[in-house]
């Protein structure tokens, strides 16, 4: 069970005690990601996650902050995405004062000094070039760029090598100032700790100010056709991502969706797996998967697939697709069960407890508990899936997404019209 508590400066703090364990997860996310950009800013939440970890007044350099975690064994890291910016450091538990006092040390104090920042727009374009060379990983980003087009969803979070390149310490700075204010920060602590520890949280944290909560240009597709994107690249493997719009965060139909998404594509026993890669050999990797937003979302299948066969296989794939109604109770259980067992095995970490309570605070601003999720997929029919099914895919509102040796949008267009 957690608890949460709110801070005098509107930051959120919830607790999820473990008691069994012997290491605490300090995890700190904010409402800020690259759907809060301009174009001229895109990548500036990324690039502020970084300089976060190049030094303080107290710990002036990169290595000043990682020798007294690493002389702990500590595990921190950062990650950024479109909505939200996340910070954690996971300790033993003795170590906790340090990792708490460390992570407000860097979120209030940190130095982004002009030349770091130099410095490491050559970092950051490496890691985008680094995106760009391995269609596996870059796919989803082509997939979003035509899906959430003219929207600021639609923009990479790294941004381009231009606009990182064009950002100044000054223009961070100014963007961190005015996004890392209290409304928009959630702490979320799991595992084992103490009321001294919550204590020294409230009180390291307490100079946060800022009243204003983020706001973001909302999205609503009205799509009638087919839309196709095609990043032309020589490879012998052709990287796909199909999908269409579908639910943000906390809609009622989430459950039914996540089952769909299971019974299709979720494992190695699932319809899709099973038709595209052991029947017919025409992928090494399919999957499926749903991508939420406060607003919007999308319900994707990614598949790696043999170049030569690609028009097939997508012919294949939207056959699998269009059989929803052929879902039985047996496969739907199954699904139930699989999400059950991944939950438990999950939440045995300190570290997915914190994002299991810390997302659903920040994004809903409501939370359910993992035995309340469960019940909740639990009660779901498979009249609920067929209709979710039903309403999610819909051929006139698919986005295709493809990196490979090919440049006729329109074929492909018409391979999902027909």
């Amino acid at each position: 069970m957690h608890q949460k508590k709110v801070l005098p400066n509107n930051v959120r703090l919830i607790t999820s005690p473990l008691k069994e364990t012997q290491t605490a997860n300090l995890l700190v996310l904010i409402r800020a990601g690259s759907r809060y950009e301009n174009e001229k800013l895109n990548g500036a939440s990324h690039f502020v996650e970084h300089m976060m970890f190049k030094g303080t007044v107290r710990r002036p350099t990169a290595y000043d902050l990682s020798k007294e975690l690493d002389g702990v064994g500590a595990e921190y890291n950062a990650f950024t995405g479109k909505d939200y910016t996340v910070y954690y450091i996971k300790v033993d538990t003795r170590h906790l004062s340090l990792a708490i006092d460390m992570l407000s040390d860097m979120l209030l104090h940190s130095k982004i000094d002009s030349q770091e920042v130099e410095k490491e727009k050559g970092v950051i374009v490496e890691e985008i070039n680094m995106y760009e060379d391995n269609p596996l990983m870059s796919v989803d980003e082509i997939f979003e760029k035509i899906i959430f087009e003219n929207n600021p969803l639609a923009q990479t979070i790294a941004g381009t090598k231009e606009t990182v390149r064009g950002l100044s310490s000054q223009e961070l700075s100014d963007y961190k100032r005015k996004l890392y204010n209290g409304k928009n920060i959630v702490i979320s602590l799991s595992g084992n700790y103490s009321e001294n520890h919550l204590r020294e949280i409230e009180e390291k944290f307490s100079f946060i100010g800022g009243e204003e909560l983020n706001a973001f240009e909302a999205i609503s597709i009205a799509q009638n056709k087919p839309k196709v994107i095609i990043k032309f690249k020589e490879t012998e493997q052709v990287q796909l991502m199909l999908g269409f719009p579908s639910y943000p965060y906390g809609h009622h139909r989430m459950h039914a969706l996540q089952l769909l998404s299971v019974v299709l594509g979720g494992y190695m026993s699932s319809k899709l797996f099973l038709r595209i890669r052991e029947q017919e050999g025409l992928a090494y990797s399919i999957h499926s998967g749903i991508s939420n937003f406060e607003d919007i979302g999308s319900f994707q299948i990614q598949a790696g697939l043999d170049k030569t066969r690609i028009e097939p296989a997508i012919k294949l794939i939207k056959e699998e697709l269009n059989k929803f109604k052929e879902i039985s109770e047996e496969e739907l259980q199954r699904a139930k069960d699989h999400i059950a067992g991944k939950m438990a095995i999950d939440l045995e970490d300190t570290a997915a407890v914190s994002i299991w309570y810390g997302v659903q605070e920040l994004m809903i601003g409501a939370i359910l508990e993992p035995k309340e999720k469960i019940e909740k997929i639990m009660a779901v029919t498979l009249d609920d899936v067929i209709a979710v099914a039903g309403e999610i895919i819909n051929f006139q509102k698919s986005n295709l997404a493809i990196i490979g040796p090919f440049k006729d949008e329109e074929k492909f267009r018409k391979l999902l019209e027909n």
